[in-house]
């Protein structure tokens, strides 16, 4: 049943059952008779909690208020329990001096008790808008919780527990709708710090960050105004609080000199370590994490071509970090490679110049001994961060110079099949065999068969895995990747194929120290004028000049080319890679000038051997007309008799002895 009180403004609803309503109407005939007997019992100061929660204590105590329903009720049992429940209620509703009281109370004031609290309160964000008119921003108890229930902040019920001021912030700053309307330009934050490594912690019951601890409790200011506790400039000390030692380090370094000299970009807590998803550095995810450190934190400031301009800061460092195997490897997610603070330090920044920096120069030898021993301590290690642009000469030179040699050596390549192969298509041999298969002489034998399978199966792998440290985002690099963090397996594997392929150069090489057979016919390979005039001769005969193709004996123009630019490539890779394989020793016996320019070279000649082997060793193996599906000489050693009528010349006379030498005698190769 319910019954209703028409008081003007107010309009008064106590849903009650009978025996409530018996109680109510003996508790006002009381009062009534006591008002009537003693009219000065009705005094502020002289009306008890009873008297108040006769009323207020009963359950549905309602009334409407710009249309809508506020309850009066007021349990008393959480009241007594309540911080508050110590005083008398005319304590706060000062303005009531008799009961009945009038329905329009003032609003309570909390400043009698908590003046600093209220003062702090009335400088903040959240009061300047109320005074602006606008009824969303919080009051005391839109964060505090019913006053008639406040319990101590240490409380875990209390809303201003550490563990539940992120949900009462939230209850305004995870509305989209509000901060829309307020133009509140972090959208969102409460479930952003949720992540962080502070909400894990004070959810475990350990010490950590809550919103208050950055913000403040009562004078809560936007970060635009110099007052904030989160203003830039105050963020190292806001921080501070809980990381002293940390604060000190900062105080010293270049960008803590810079912010206390008024600079506004120079970074501060919060553009390292984000605001509110603040994670650990061990976490994938967070800024500080260190394969994102150089891109995604540093290379914000020192890569940004204005930042640069304006502080005359070098704007190729990190590029060149990036790019180099440090960089690299952390690309790819080796995490052990050295970052950006490995070397620099973490918050005790300094410029090289400073003694105290740790990569000034006289500090260098310790700093990447680190990781290094011995680096330095013979050779001053010179530029650190070098890449093959203007600014370092030598690297530039090489790298111009191996970009003429590939463009001009593969344009020569693709020009040259190309020419063979239109002429081929168009003039295709006679078929028939010149010699039977079985009578054919075998040109490679067993041994060089076997050295010819280690390049075979190794020079694809080193490719693809010398690439992927090159080209880490790449999709094709990916699968081979996944592993970097954990497990350095790609390294693991392209220095294993390094050694197969090295053991296969030396087993070649040993062969020519001891069988004067195989240095005879190494004379035969030897490039010559002829070789010239063959290969004249080749291109005038494919743009149809000449009616007969060159004879060329044994080996041809095009053979000789491959097997000595692949003695020379063996030659540069082997030596370039054991000096980047061993590089404590490289950095303890030759400047680091040495491994500079050994990368540089490495991965230019890596590109010239890969392109080379594609564009004409694939031609003249495979993709060659006369041969084509395959030359299978690496398989049974023996040349396709199209090839033997190449060499010939094409005329059609019978092969030379030396092509039709039975399988039967050893050939000069196995004497």
């Amino acid at each position: 049943m319910a019954l209703t009180f028409n008081v003007s403004p107010y309009q008064v609803k106590v849903l009650v059952n009978r025996r409530e309503i018996r109680a109510i109407l003996l508790d006002v005939l009381f009062f009534f008779i006591l008002f009537c007997l003693f009219p000065g019992s009705g005094r502020a100061q002289s009306i008890a909690n009873e008297v108040c929660l006769s009323c207020h204590g009963a359950p549905g105590l309602e009334k409407v208020r710009d249309g809508k329903t506020l309850s009066l009720h007021v349990e008393t049992g959480n009241f007594e329990r309540s911080v508050h429940g110590v005083f008398q209620c005319v304590a706060c509703h000062s303005d009531v001096s008799q009961v009945p009281h009038s329905p329009a109370l003032k609003p309570v004031q909390c400043d009698g008790c908590h003046a600093a609290g209220v003062k702090a309160y009335s400088e903040s964000i959240h009061a300047k808008a109320r005074a602006e008119g606008f009824k969303e921003p919080p009051t005391c108890t839109s964060c505090h919780g019913d006053i008639h229930k406040l319990v101590p902040r240490s409380e875990p019920s209390s809303p201003v527990n550490p563990k539940n001021i992120a949900k009462t912030c939230a209850v305004c700053h995870s509305n989209t709708e509000m901060a829309e309307k307020f133009r509140i330009p972090v959208v969102r934050p409460v479930e952003a710090y949720l992540q962080s490594v502070h909400a894990r912690a004070v959810a475990a019951g350990k010490a950590g960050a809550v919103c208050t601890d950055c913000h403040g409790a009562h004078a809560i200011l936007p970060a635009n105004d110099a007052s904030s506790q989160i203003a830039p400039p105050k963020v190292p000390e806001t921080c501070g609080r809980c990381h002293a030692n940390v604060l000190t380090a900062y105080r010293q370094s270049s960008h803590g000199e810079a912010v206390a000299r008024g600079m506004r970009n120079a970074p501060v807590c919060t553009d390292c370590h984000g605001e509110h998803r603040i994670l650990a550095r061990s976490e994938p995810n967070s800024p500080v994490f260190a394969t994102n450190i150089a891109g995604e934190t540093c290379g914000r400031c020192h890569a940004d071509t204005r930042m640069s301009e304006r502080f005359g800061l070098p704007a190729d460092k990190v590029p060149a970090f990036q790019d180099s195997f440090h960089g690299l490897a952390l690309r790819a997610g080796q995490l052990t490679a050295a970052n950006c603070a490995s070397c620099h330090g973490v918050h005790d920044i300094r410029p090289s110049s400073d003694p105290r920096s740790h990569v000034h120069k006289t500090n260098l030898p310790a700093t990447c001994g680190k990781c290094h021993p011995g680096a330095g301590t013979r050779f001053a290690l010179g530029p650190i961060h070098v890449s093959a642009t203007a600014n370092f000469p030598l690297l530039f030179a090489i790298r111009i110079i191996y970009l003429w040699v590939i463009g001009l050596t593969i344009g020569f390549m693709i020009v040259h099949n190309a020419l063979d192969l239109f002429h081929k298509s168009r003039h295709r041999s006679e078929p028939g065999p010149l010699v039977k298969t079985g009578e054919a002489r075998e040109r490679m034998s067993r041994s060089l068969r076997w050295q010819h399978g280690m390049i075979m199966a190794t020079f694809p792998v080193l490719a693809y895995t010398g690439f992927a440290l090159t080209y880490p985002e790449s999709w094709w690099a990916a699968p081979l990747l996944h592993w970097e963090a954990s497990f350095g397996l790609r390294g693991f594997i392209h220095r294993g194929a390094a050694v197969l392929l090295m053991a296969g150069l030396f087993w070649h090489l040993a062969e020519l120290g001891y069988s004067k057979a195989r240095r005879n016919r190494l004379t035969k390979q030897m490039l010559g004028w002829q070789d010239l005039h063959d290969l004249w001769q080749t291109m005038r005969y494919n743009l149809n000049f000449e009616s007969q193709r060159p004879k060329f004996g044994e080996f041809n123009y095009a053979e000789k080319l491959e097997y000595w630019a692949f003695i020379w490539g063996m030659f540069v890779m082997t030596l370039t890679g054991i000096l980047l394989w061993f590089e404590n020793l490289s950095l303890t016996y030759l400047p680091k000038a040495a491994t500079d320019i050994a990368t540089t070279i490495h991965f230019y000649e890596a590109v010239l051997a890969t392109l080379a082997i594609v564009v004409w060793h694939f031609y003249w193996v495979i993709f060659d007309p006369e041969v084509y599906p395959m030359d299978a000489a690496w398989w049974h050693g023996r040349s396709p008799d199209a090839r033997i009528k190449e060499r010939m010349g094409g005329t059609g006379d019978a092969p030379s002895d030396a092509e039709k030498e039975p399988r039967s005698v050893k050939t000069s190769d196995e004497k």
